[in-house]
């Protein structure tokens, strides 16, 4: 009734991800320019959407921008860019 995907996942969330991903190109993107492509308040956006997919491993806020992690392309059945398997590495490469 609420459209709550297995992950917890609501409308807000899921666009917020798809948004990242399909419009933003896979680049890392302000929250300005999430809140302009999603038609949303900013506020929202870093407030009540960010927090939950950042606890869950699904979107990375950086000094660029906001990214997609690869949780997030797994998610919806993508394959994850070049660019986001290398900030998804281990801090040490034998510790995998």
């Amino acid at each position: 009734m609420l459209e709550v995907d297995p992950e917890g996942f609501d409308m807000l969330d899921r666009k917020l991800l798809l948004t990242v991903i399909e419009k933003l190109k896979a680049a890392r993107s302000a929250s300005d320019s999430l809140a302009a492509a999603m038609s949303e308040e900013r506020g929202t956006i870093e407030d009540v959407i960010e927090p939950f997919l950042i606890q869950q491993g699904f979107l990375m806020r950086t000094a660029r921008g906001r990214v997609a992690t690869r949780a997030a392309y797994a998610h919806f059945g993508l394959a994850a860019p070049a660019i986001e398997r290398e900030l998804n590495l281990p801090l040490f490469r034998d510790s995998q």
